[in-house]
């Protein structure tokens, strides 16, 4: 029977286990986007909610319980002072599991695990008037001209 047996073990031993997560959400938290396996985002996902959910709280003993999980001090005042109140009035669903498929070595299945509001943003052409082949051509040619 597999009553009350929560989370996988992901091939590892508890400390190591915990410590890969521990350094996966001070990623997350750092570049606000991670690459890994899809079973590894699902498993730090709710981890990495509870911290905001612990820097939504802006109490002295929350960011003590966040320093105690997350290693870089650096990473929890960025999550006390901005992400956290990024998302004070959203009730929960801080992150997204975006699938990506399958990684060429062994042919585990990848996914991007990110902070909502961290989109990928291209960046925008300029809006208006567009460059017709003629002007890009005299602009081309103007360059060169000052060049010599």
């Amino acid at each position: 029977m597999r009553h009350r047996v929560a989370g996988k073990k992901l091939g590892r031993k508890t400390a190591h286990r915990v410590m890969m997560f521990r350094n996966m959400v001070t990623s997350l938290f750092d570049k606000e986007r991670i690459r890994t396996t899809l079973d590894r985002a699902k498993a730090v996902r709710p981890i990495a909610e509870r911290m905001i959910t612990l820097g939504k709280r802006e109490s002295l003993h929350a960011r003590r319980q966040a320093l105690a999980y997350v290693n870089d001090p650096v990473v929890v005042s960025k999550l006390f002072e901005t992400i956290a109140p990024r998302f004070s009035q959203r009730p929960g669903g801080y992150t997204r599991i975006i699938r990506l498929g399958f990684r060429d070595g062994d042919g585990a299945q990848m996914a991007y695990l990110e902070l909502l509001g961290s989109e990928f943003k291209p960046a925008k052409k300029e809006e208006g008037k567009k460059k017709s082949k003629k002007e890009s051509k005299e602009a081309a040619t103007e360059g060169e001209k000052k060049e010599k």
